[in-house]
């Protein structure tokens, strides 16, 4: 018989939070001491709405981008196969209301300054899908995102 294997992103009570928000999923320690963060960083509200896969894809490659210098020890932005959000995961340990700063200020930057020109890895030799972008679609989404504010508690919109 298979061990049961308990995955938090299944416990969480998807109709009981309030999207946008950052939340920290959990802390892990290594062997050697090291701490990795993993956050929750959920643009949509889940089951309401979900990201078009281009606009997704493309505010992946934008949030590498923009949160890697804001967010000390960055390691990965990866986007949920649901297309609500992201795992954010830092090494080291970070409050919620820290990465939503950062989400924000990443968000905003992206909105008023990034063109198409200006969005990495969109070229055949560096994606494995680079076809399926839209900055028009992750720009609507991000903007959206800010008029709604971002909260850094999952339950109560407190808004950073």
């Amino acid at each position: 018989m298979k061990e049961h294997v308990e995955i938090e992103s299944f416990t969480l009570d998807h109709t009981k939070v309030k999207a946008p928000y950052v939340r920290l999923i959990d802390t892990s320690k290594g062997p050697k001491g090291d701490v990795i963060s993993n956050f929750d960083v959920r643009l949509t509200q889940p089951n309401v709405q979900a990201i078009p896969t281009a606009g997704m894809h493309t505010l992946e490659h934008i949030l590498a981008m923009e949160l890697r210098p804001k967010v000390e020890g960055y390691i990965d932005c990866s986007p949920f196969g649901c297309r609500t959000g992201f795992h954010l995961l830092t090494w080291g340990e970070h409050t919620p209301h820290e990465i939503a700063l950062a989400l924000k200020e990443s968000l905003q930057d992206f909105v008023d300054h990034v063109e198409w020109e200006d969005v990495p890895g969109t070229k055949e030799k560096e994606c494995g899908n680079y076809r399926d972008h839209s900055l028009f679609c992750a720009k609507e989404w991000a903007k959206q995102v800010l008029e709604q504010g971002i909260s850094d508690d999952p339950y109560e919109r407190k808004i950073v």
